[in-house]
């Protein structure tokens, strides 16, 4: 394992490289970090291939956003509101809803990231994120 994996002061944020809706979300996500406290990494890059392998999560699922903290992980809705419940603001309030049941959630999140590519499109390749934010990205 590299020895990016190693830093746990920083939740990472693993997300489709190549979504538009997923780089709008992470620019989304950048905005609002008033801390810088997220790194991120696309899920197609090796450093998000090697995070996947440390938390036994498929290679190929595409699908979802997956937010690491220390040994933990977290996927699809989880994901996506416990990062919203980091920033700064209003976002904050996302997180209360968490207590709504898993499935209900995840019914929309899968919903929206089927038909995400055809509804908001899709780059030819991942990102390349400025210099000012090159060392938040792995």
């Amino acid at each position: 394992m590299g020895p990016f994996l190693n830093v746990t002061d920083h939740p990472v944020i693993l997300f489709d490289g190549v979504c538009n809706l997923c780089n709008a979300y992470v620019q989304f996500v950048i905005r609002h970090d008033s801390v810088s406290q997220f790194r991120f990494a696309s899920l197609q890059s090796s450093q998000g291939i090697e995070l996947l392998k440390k938390h036994h999560l498929p290679l190929n699922q595409l699908s979802t956003v997956v937010l690491s903290i220390g040994g933990n992980y977290y996927t699809k809705s989880d994901a996506a509101l416990r990062i919203l419940s980091r920033l700064s603001g209003v976002w904050k309030l996302a997180g209360v809803f968490l207590i709504l049941p898993k499935a209900m959630r995840d019914f929309g999140y899968d919903l929206i990231a089927k038909n995400r590519y055809r509804l908001f499109g899709q780059k030819d390749a991942c990102i390349i994120p400025t210099p000012e934010l090159r060392e938040r990205f792995l």
